[in-house]
Formats: structure tokens, sequence, C-alpha cells
């Protein structure tokens, strides 16, 4: 239970570090390479990332089987599995390598917007990245391995060193002149390194073992029954974050692509303060699946879990609503000036605006696990991801970043509704109730705390300390109406059992 538990623990730490480290270095790249520089980067990283998809859900699949054969005591079994994982892996690789060589020599006719010199820094990008990609994808199984047999401290440790000391390689780097190929450069020789280490851990430690006893195809097939699903939600996640760059990058000077990519940076950090509240709840409500519990049953736990993400996101939503613009000028305006910090505020908050409501009802996605209904979720998200991202093209043309994102969110807006149509005939949800128990309280509070918000923004001044003293007095006002008005008495008493032991060691001290 301890691996568990302190693997949990850290999580939070990754969350925390990847958020918080990843406000401080954005603009710190952004002023030290350049605005055109970084949308070259960022277009050509989601473009490579794009090829990422050919990983096929292996990963999972790797956890999922070893953890069986384990179960089973089946040495050979799992030395047999990992040796033909291995060996989808090398024809993963070489389909990259392959992908990546045809590519190559037209970059400079897709990236029409691009300067020569911005299409030479495209190049050599692209290139490091795929060979980081084709080394990447079957060094990702040593972790898929440790996950397997039950080891999560160890991954997770690896990966915090790795963020830290990746933070404190960039920032000396580029203080001292470097660009963006520096960064490729630094993040390929870490991924060297931590590789090594994570592989001398699988073999040497935990002594895995990659033996081909015999190659048959319905073990291929076995596998890739599995990760069918988990490829096809990789792919909904590949348009949803990175098919405005593709599209950007055939259409959009190097600018635009940094103002897009700065947005789609911050509306992810969005889900991952939502995640880490709901996640908590995630294995007792999975338990409740299993165990045949009525769909009142699961739409009173949807509720739950659905109203503590609600009352998270809808302050730092608001927040981003009412002080957003200023911060983001603050944060990157240097650099894209005051009508590129609008249009970055702009896409982040239409991405946060869109992504509400699947995180609020994350816990659905857990029940259709369960229930082994996920193909149709996949299938749904995966046809109006493709419309939306369509659709963004169109509008692209005309509204370049801004018309890309509000497309895409489109998709995202109407595939959501279409789901809680899902949820309530099929599943059996009632989404009626969860919808009026959800803004329980919290909606008209919500509104009187955005509206005293509105007019706190207008206190004179336009420096970080003026956002500070902002930021500080809309927090106290949703702390206090959300506490005495908004919340009922079950989440009350989930903030005492949080805070009370904090309170009571700062008494003892």
């Amino acid at each position: 239970m301890s691996q568990i538990k302190t693997g949990a623990f850290l999580n939070y730490v990754i969350i925390f570090l990847t958020n918080a480290v990843g406000l401080f270095i954005t603009p710190f790249i952004l002023n030290h390479i350049g605005k055109n520089e970084y949308g070259v980067y960022t277009a050509i990283g989601a473009l490579v990332g794009t090829i990422s998809v050919l990983d096929l859900g292996l990963n999972n699949t790797i956890v999922r089987f070893v953890a069986k054969y384990r179960a089973q005591n089946d040495r050979k079994g799992e030395e047999n599995f990992l040796a033909t994982t291995m060996l989808i892996y090398l024809c993963i690789s070489s389909i990259i390598v392959i992908l990546g060589f045809s590519f190559y020599g037209h970059i400079d006719s897709y990236f029409t917007k691009l300067t020569l010199e911005e299409i030479q820094i495209a190049k050599t990008i692209f290139i490091l990245l795929i060979f980081n990609l084709a080394i990447g994808l079957p060094g990702g199984s040593f972790v898929g391995i440790c996950y397997g047999y039950e080891i999560f401290v160890f991954p997770k440790t690896i990966n915090i060193i790795r963020y830290i000391l990746r933070t404190a390689v960039v920032v000396a780097i580029l203080t001292i002149g470097g660009k963006a190929i520096a960064l490729v450069i630094i993040d390929t020789v870490f991924n060297i390194l931590f590789m090594s280490v994570e592989a001398y851990y699988v073999f040497f430690i935990i002594k895995a073992r990659f033996k081909l006893h015999e190659f048959k195809i319905k073990y291929v097939k076995q596998i890739f029954s599995y990760s069918l699903w988990i490829f096809v939600f990789s792919l909904v996640s590949m348009l949803q974050w990175k098919a405005g760059h593709w599209v950007l990058g055939r259409i959009a000077t190097a600018e635009v692509l940094t103002i897009y990519g700065i947005g789609i940076v911050l509306g992810t950090y969005y889900g991952a303060f939502s995640t880490a509240i709901s996640s908590v709840f995630l294995p007792r409500a999975t338990r409740m699946t299993v165990g045949n519990a009525t769909g009142e049953e699961l739409t009173s736990m949807m509720i739950k879990i659905g109203r503590i993400s609600f009352i998270v996101l809808m302050y730092i939503l608001g927040g981003f609503l009412i002080l957003g613009n200023q911060f983001v000028y603050l944060w990157v305006g240097r650099e894209l000036g005051i009508e590129g910090s609008f249009e970055t505020w702009l896409i982040a908050l239409l991405i946060m605006l869109a992504y509400t409501l699947p995180l609020v009802q994350g816990f659905g996605n857990s029940i259709l696990e369960a229930k082994n209904k996920l193909s149709f979720k996949a299938i749904l998200y995966l046809s109006f991801m493709v419309i939306g991202a369509t659709f963004g093209a169109i509008l692209a043309k005309s509204y370049g970043a801004l018309g890309m994102i509000s497309g895409t969110v489109t998709g995202w807006l109407i595939v959501q509704h279409a789901m809680n149509i899902y949820y309530h005939r099929i599943i059996g949800l009632n989404i009626f109730r969860f919808f009026k128990e959800l803004l329980h309280r919290t909606f008209w509070v919500v509104l009187l705390i955005f509206t005293i918000g509105y007019a706190i923004s207008y206190i004179p001044g336009t420096g970080w300390i003026n956002f500070i003293v902002k930021g500080t007095g809309y927090s106290i006002v949703y702390a206090l109406l959300m506490y005495t008005m908004g919340i009922i008495e079950f989440e009350k008493q989930l903030f005492k059992n949080a805070f009370l032991p904090i309170v009571k060691k700062l008494k003892l001290k």
C-alpha cells in the first residue's frame, strides 16, 4: 500500500510542478528565444507529437498484461509478452524514422509563412524530435513495466528529478544565449540519460526479462484488441490539442503560432486542478460501479465529485475571466504586445469554458470504463473532433488562431451534450438531477462572486502588485461567500478535514 499512497502523493507533486514551473518557464523561454522562434518550436513539437499516436496504446497495455502475468505467476508468458511488444516497438520506431525523413523534405513547402531562417530552425528541431520519438516510445515501456510490477515511487521520483533538473539546465543554457535548438538538444540528452536509468532499474533491480519463447499472431491480436480504444482516445487528444498547430502552421506566421501555443498551454493547466481533486474519489467510485450500483447511486456519487470539481473550477475560471487579461499581459505581454496578449487570453478562456463540463462530469468516464462502454464515447469524440478541427480550419483562414480554437471547442461542446443524452438514456444516470444538484446554491453564489470580482477589477493600476491585490481580494470574496452560502454540509466537512490537521500543528508550535 505504501507504493500506491506514496505514488498518489507524488502524482500531486508532479501536477504542481508541471503547472507552477510551466507558468515560470514559458515567459522565460519566450523572452530568451523570441516569439517567432518560440512559435516554430511549439509548432514542430506539436507536429512530431502527432506521430506519437503510433504508440497505439502499447504503454498502457504493458501495464495491464505485466500485472496479469505476475498475478498468474507466469514468468515465461511475461518474458514472451515483453519481447513481442519490443518487436512491435521496433517496427513502430522504423515507421517513425521513415515518416520523419519523408516529411523532412517538405517542411519548407508546408510552412509557407516562415522565413528561410525559421525553416532551417524547424528542420533541425524536427530531426532531433523524430530521433527522440523513435527511441522514446520503446523506452517508455520501462515505466509501464514498473507500474505492472506495482512499483510507482521510483518512476515518479525519477520524473520529478528529471523535471527539476531539466528546468535548471534550460534556465542556465538560455541565460548564456541558447535558443530553441538548444532546448531540443537538452531534452534529447535527458531522454537518453533517464531512459538508461529506468532500463537499469528494470533489468537489474526488478529483473524483468525480454525473451521470445514463441511468436504467434494471436499474441499480437490480443495486445491490439486491448490497446485499440486507448489508441482511439490518443487520436482524440491529438485532434484536441495539436490539430490547430497543423492548420496554422500551414497558413499563419510564427507569431500567430506562438499566440495559439501559449493559449493552449494555459487552457491545459485548467484541467489539472480539477483532476487533482476528483481523482481522490475515483477508486471508490469504480468499486461502486463494479458492485452493480444503481443509476441513482452512481448519479449521487457523480454529483458529489462534480460539485467539488465545479467549486474549484469556478474559482479558477472566474479569476481568469476577470483578471486573466491583465495576468497574460504581465506574464508574456512584453513579447506578444497588447493585442497578442488579449488574443492569447481569449483562446485560453474559450478552452476553459468548453472544458468545464467534461471536467465536472469526469466521473462519467470511470463509469463507462467499468461498464465496458468506452467504445461509444471514443467513436463519438473522434468524429466530432474531426468535425471541430475541420470547422476550425475553415474559420482560421479568416480569423487566424481565434477561428481555429472556436471551431475546435464547438466540437467539444456538441459531443459533451451528446454524451449527456447517452449517460441519461443508456447508462441510466439522472442527468437532470445531476445539473439541478450541481447548481444548487452554487449558481447564484458564483454569479454574485463574479459581479463583486468584476468590481474589484476596476481597482486602478496595472502592475504585478496591483494584480496581486486584486487577486487576493477576489480569492477572499470567493472563499468567504462560497463557504458560507454556496457549499453544503458534506463539502464543509471535507474542507474542515483537509485543513484541521494543519491548524492543529500550527497551534502546537
